[in-house]
């Protein structure tokens, strides 16, 4: 297991362009830009980056979108390329990073997972170089990332899993890298409790590096994003900022979330710390050349993903 002595500050101080992604896919993109806008506050640009795979409410089609679904893209990488505000699949289906781009100008990153954590390596490195950032930051929005696969509640560890363990291998190349936790539990599948051990245990490893809140600047920004971006999850911490308090429910009332101020924290940590000490989803991906590789090594494990819910809401929608 990797030990280290690392802080926030220096990362950050060190740095000038940060490459931020949703690594959730989704709304993990409004998460953050939460932690981009910090950034910014410190002095860095940003660009910032998710995943072409949205929720199946959106999308009927399981599975993160590849290269050759999408038009109007700037490619930078068979497993990489630039969004704006008129990206789209064939079908017409718009991507939350799409609608990022249109509110406010900007081009996008996508990061295809298709070709598992080979491919994700491959697409990020390439965005790295060609993008010019010198800080890669990954940002998980409920918290699954910190899953070690025995949680009743996990839904949707595949996405996390793999973006995780492709940031531990470029973290293991010398590139600098920041995991991100933003609104833990408020994707109602981990437990407070069960987040609150496992940051434990990663700062128990010395692999917490630090943590921000939410202000009312940000909180009202981003709430202006929620009335134009999708996201369920990345909302909850905006209504904890104005109050909420108790539980709450998303997924049509499918899961409950808890409600309290602490969901408005972002905890900042090392990738390759948060990897080796508990991620054993990560881990179990690590070596895969594709989704339905990485997707298998999950089943090993017991557990079920994000991308078998969505097949097998396909066959209940066809058998009705």
């Amino acid at each position: 297991m990797i030990s280290q002595r690392v802080s926030l500050e220096p990362l950050i101080r060190n740095s000038s362009h940060a490459l931020v992604i949703g690594v959730g896919g989704g709304g993990d993109i409004v998460g953050a830009l939460a932690s981009a806008r910090f950034l910014e506050f410190c002095g860095l640009r940003f660009t910032l980056g998710g995943l072409p795979w949205e929720r199946f409410v959106y999308d009927p089609i399981p599975g993160p979108r590849s290269l050759v679904e999408i038009e109007n893209v700037r490619i930078l990488h068979p497993q990489a390329w630039m969004v704006n505000g008129t990206t789209h699949t064939h079908s017409g289906i718009r991507f939350t990073e799409t609608e990022m781009a249109a509110l406010y100008g900007w081009e996008v990153l996508h990061v295809d997972i298709n070709e598992g954590v080979n491919g994700a390596v491959a697409g990020l490195e390439a965005a790295i170089t060609a993008l010019g950032a010198d800080l890669l930051v990954g940002i998980d929005v409920g918290g699954d990332s910190l899953a070690q696969g025995g949680e009743l509640g996990l839904r949707s560890p595949l996405a996390d899993a793999i973006m995780l363990a492709a940031f531990n291998e470029l973290e293991s190349r010398g590139y600098h890298a920041l995991w991100g936790v933003f609104g833990y539990g408020s994707d109602g599948e981990l437990t407070t409790d069960e987040i609150e051990y496992a940051l434990a245990q990663v700062a128990k490893a010395d692999g917490l590096l630090g943590a921000w809140a939410l202000t009312p600047q940000v909180v009202s920004e981003l709430e202006d994003v929620v009335e134009k971006v999708p996201t369920e999850a990345s909302a909850i911490p905006l209504r904890c900022a104005r109050g909420a308090w108790g539980h709450g429910s998303i997924r049509y009332d499918e899961r409950r979330v808890k409600l309290t101020p602490l969901t408005t924290l972002t905890f900042y940590l090392s990738p390759s710390v948060l990897f080796h000490s508990i991620a054993r989803p990560a881990q179990a991906v690590a070596s895969s050349t594709s989704l339905e590789e990485a997707n298998e090594a999950l089943h090993q494990l017991g557990i079920k993903s994000e991308l078998d819910l969505e097949r097998e809401r396909v066959k209940q929608t066809k058998g009705s």
